[in-house]
């Protein structure tokens, strides 16, 4: 049995899709209103702040996958980012089940310098500071070896169906509805974004390669880079038209966060666009060298429907 808490998002998704179709029929989807994937999936209702419901939830599973997400919101995830992290480690405890932990870069420092899997953190703003707790938390867990578990780390999300990012509503989304696409900040610093099916996948190889245990992953990316001007471009020759942008300044978001609320959330992650963003997956390519990665032009080409 493998168990994907918090099952509702993109990422639980596909993460479904490849256990499903590369590993075992025996999965179990949780999160307060799971649905069905595929017809044999096993649909379980809990809460994972509840530790008991959590604990009910992994039993009897050999390796759980850890991807709730919650909307932006610093204090919603305060409240419930490290409960759910601390349940779902009990449970895992109890039941003697493998975690992967889905993560995110939000606790990496906000420079241009590479980031790798032992890049130090250096959480600056609320939401950063969450996500480095609960990373923390874990690691503690698997130093002491009280727990069989692997940290999964992906960078900003681009991607098909159900994706939420940035990217995803400002950009891609925006030239879909025919409308210019909106930049923060900055055009032409390099971006690295991962391909949300990809993300899945390679979160699915390495819960399910024994040896990857005990470790932090990046996961797979596209080493080629681009800027948003030069995904703008690509974009422009999948639906063959020139598309024009519109590059949002610092001073647009601070005026938007006075009275918006989600401008205001969006802000603490803004100086991440001002410079280069370079993600290394290296180390999962040399591990596993036959997975292929979804170029850019490809991932476009998909969500515009070229």
């Amino acid at each position: 049995m493998q168990t994907v808490l918090g099952a509702n998002g993109q990422i639980a998704e596909e993460l479904t899709r490849y256990l499903h179709d590369h590993v075992t029929h025996d999965i179990r989807l949780v999160s307060r209103n799971p649905g069905k994937v595929h017809e044999t999936d096993q649909l379980v209702k809990a809460d994972l702040m509840d530790a008991e419901a959590t604990a009910a939830a992994v039993a009897g599973s050999d390796i759980a996958y850890l991807t709730v997400g919650l909307p932006i919101d610093s204090a919603l995830w305060e409240q419930r980012f490290p409960v759910m992290m601390a349940n779902t480690i009990a449970a895992c405890r109890e039941h003697d089940t493998k975690l992967v932990f889905f993560d995110n870069t939000y606790m990496y420092p906000r420079t241009a310098a590479r980031q790798v899997e032992d890049t130090p953190f250096e959480p600056a703003g609320r939401k950063a500071a969450v996500r480095a707790r609960i990373a923390d938390m874990l690691q503690r867990e698997m130093d002491a070896g009280t727990i069989d578990a692997v940290i999964c780390r992906a960078p900003e999300f681009y991607g098909p169906g159900k994706t939420k990012s940035l990217t995803n509503s400002a950009v891609f989304d925006r030239i879909k509805r025919g409308k210019r696409p909106l930049i923060p900040l900055d055009a032409h610093t390099e971006r690295t974004l991962i391909w949300t099916p990809d993300a899945s996948r390679g979160m699915g190889l390495i819960g399910n390669t024994p040896d990857a245990y005990g470790q932090t992953w990046h996961l797979p990316v596209d080493p080629e880079r681009l800027t948003y001007a030069e995904m703008i471009a690509v974009a422009g020759q999948v639906i063959g038209e020139d598309i024009r942008y519109t590059t949002v300044p610092a001073a647009a978001f601070k005026l938007g966060a006075l009275v918006n609320q989600p401008v205001r959330e969006v802000s603490e992650l803004l100086p991440r666009y001002r410079v280069d963003n370079i993600f290394d997956s290296s180390k999962f390519a040399a591990r596993f060298p036959g997975f292929r990665v979804t170029t850019y032009r490809q991932g476009i080409t998909e969500i515009l429907g070229g």
